[in-house]
């Protein structure tokens, strides 16, 4: 059996709510593996359901950027939030989600080849950059969207800069209507977005894996009920529609009133200018989502450095 350490525990607790006691045995019941450990807790309803991947893990800016029917988020990481707020760092963020949007690029190694205005490529940029600011920096991901004919609409949460911050959303809206009505329109989904965090456009677009997981947890929740197992099947189906209505952005209660799907809030804004409205793709780009920076001790560092014991 793997060692419980008392990070492992502080770590789960912090993940899932859980206390003590039940995240040390949901530990040892998952032969120490947190995300393994994580879903017991969630089985044995000692925890509640949490999206990994929402977990802001790492410093830097997200760059969002459009012209017209196209659009694009760029995420550049750092160390440290200090870093984040250097205009060097700030200027690199901006002309790479910039070279992204005029080449139409969001494959990594292609936008590391891309030559910025003065000649040189990203990468170099970048390189030059890490040495210049002395902190390690990643060009992680980038991701386009483009309409025929509408907008696409771009939002940053608790901005940095005009264009930077740590949530970027991009909303991209298929329709003949004019902008008077997508602009307005795209800002408050792209609000919705920000805040509600949906996995997919739609039900369909949902991770397979996701929902075997989602699937595999309610099994076991309505096992411990007794219930027949054919009750039980439709109580862990039931429970999996749930979880996909409720993490599909079109089927999601509109956060600007709590109870209206965002479908129906689409096709009323399309009927209401007398165009359909189409809402064909969206970027939720949150910094660091999905990965794991180590922490550290900075007490602990201190007295490593000068020699002593704690």
């Amino acid at each position: 059996m793997a060692e419980i350490t008392a990070a492992a525990v502080k770590e789960l607790r912090e993940k899932s709510g859980a206390g003590m006691m039940d995240c040390k045995k949901a530990l040892a019941e998952s032969n120490g593996d947190i995300e393994a450990a994580a879903d017991w807790l969630r089985a044995k309803g000692l925890a509640a359901a949490a999206k990994k991947s929402s977990r802001t893990a790492a410093e830097g800016l997200v760059g969002v950027a459009v012209a017209g029917t196209k659009g694009v988020a760029v995420e550049v990481n750092s160390q440290t939030d200090f870093v984040a707020k250097n205009e060097i760092f700030q200027g690199f963020v901006r002309d790479v989600t910039a070279v992204a949007l005029e080449q139409g690029i969001d494959n990594i190694d292609a936008l590391k080849a891309a030559k910025l205005s003065d000649g040189g490529t990203v990468e170099d940029v970048l390189t030059a950059n890490i040495s210049t600011i002395g902190e390690n920096q990643v060009l992680r991901r980038a991701k386009k969207v483009e309409v025929t004919n509408g907008a696409v609409i771009p939002y940053v949460h608790n901005a940095a800069a005009p264009g930077l911050g740590k949530i970027g959303v991009l909303v991209a809206l298929e329709s003949d209507a004019g902008v008077d009505v997508l602009e307005p329109l795209g800002k408050q989904l792209a609000m919705h977005i920000a805040a509600a965090f949906p996995l997919a456009l739609d039900e369909s677009g949902l991770d397979p894996e996701v929902l075997e997981r989602e699937r595999a947890i309610g099994r076991e929740k309505a096992a411990e009920s007794g219930k027949p197992a054919d009750i039980i099947e439709k109580m862990v189906e039931g429970a999996v529609k749930k979880f996909a209505k409720e993490n599909a952005l079109l089927s999601q209660p509109f956060v600007m009133d709590g109870k209206t799907p965002v479908a129906d809030v689409i096709a009323k804004a399309g009927k209401d200018a007398g165009a359909t409205i189409t809402l064909k793709d969206y970027v939720r780009f949150q910094l660091g989502e999905g990965i794991e920076k180590e922490e550290s001790d900075f007490a602990a560092e201190v007295a490593a450095t000068a020699g002593l014991t704690r």
